[in-house]
């Protein structure tokens, strides 16, 4: 029983450092600007460019229709 308690306080930690916010707002918005400098993949769906280098293998969607396919997946069962 001991046992299970230290599991429960330890979970919590590991818990706390993942959901961790930072409140520096540049940080936050990181993920979110292409990352690197250099020409960008243009979306094969309508065009934009995406937040993928050009030479990146696939087929890139920009932000928008990423979202949109996955819309559309979602709600296809």
């Amino acid at each position: 029983m001991g046992e299970h308690a230290e599991n429960g306080a330890g979970a919590e930690t590991v818990a706390e450092q993942v959901c961790e916010v930072s409140a520096d707002p540049e940080q936050a918005l990181r993920g979110l600007q292409p990352g690197g400098a250099g020409e960008r993949a243009a979306c094969v769906l309508c065009g934009e460019p995406t937040e993928y280098p050009a030479d990146a293998p696939g087929s890139p969607l920009c932000p928008v229709c990423t979202w949109q396919q996955a819309q559309r997946a979602a709600c296809s069962g």
